[in-house]
């Protein structure tokens, strides 16, 4: 089981993300558009705002956890889970499609 601390901190930046989620793609867009060109001092101002915005809102900060241990290592994006959990879980039957292997 992972630190209560370390998992509160993950949701915390899940949050933040999904807050800044919108202005971010927003700046970023406006940097990047071909259409109506900016000049270089326009990029810069739209590249310090783009900066100014919270380190811990950045998609790049966030780290998958386990679903129910929080543990950091060895998750798998299908179930969320970490591989010993899921391991344990498919061999009492509790995931539907998952099977043991055997050879």
């Amino acid at each position: 089981m992972a630190k209560k601390s370390l998992i509160q901190r993950e949701k915390k930046r899940q949050k933040l993300e999904q807050k800044y989620h919108l202005i971010r793609q927003s700046l970023k867009k406006k940097i990047r558009s071909k259409v109506s060109p900016l000049s270089l001092s326009e990029k810069t101002k739209m590249r310090e705002k783009l900066q100014s915005l919270q380190r811990n809102s950045a998609p790049t900060r966030l780290h998958r956890r386990c679903f129910l241990t929080g543990r950091p290592r060895a998750n798998y994006r299908d179930f969320g889970l970490s591989g010993h959990v899921l391991r344990e879980m498919v061999y009492e039957c509790l995931l539907p499609g998952a099977t043991r292997s055997s050879w």
